[in-house]
């Protein structure tokens, strides 16, 4: 994901503002997180969960990738809430 053009869409950019979550931390999650889950049929591209801490804070992007245009989407961006995801933040609780 090194060389693709990064696109924010709307809801990213609000959802980021909100949760003051700054355009660095979401390139460092899509360089360096890891998957936690991926939707291999969502329209129109495929999309995945990715989860970094960066400077000690826990991070979840959900991003599209358009391999042939070498895009990548980003979807939305916020920190797992620890009423949905256990202490590893990278496996749901059952509720």
């Amino acid at each position: 994901m090194n060389e693709a053009k990064i696109l924010f869409s709307n809801h990213a950019v609000t959802q980021m503002f909100q949760r003051n979550i700054s355009v660095e931390e979401v390139k460092y999650v899509l360089q360096n997180g890891i998957i936690v889950n991926e939707y291999p049929d969502d329209k129109p591209y495929p999309s995945k969960l990715l989860f970094a801490v960066k400077s000690e804070r826990a991070l979840h992007i959900v991003c599209s990738v358009n391999n042939n245009d070498n895009i990548i989407i980003v979807i939305t961006a916020y920190e797992p809430s620890p009423d949905i995801w256990q202490s590893d933040n990278r496996t749901r609780k059952r509720l």
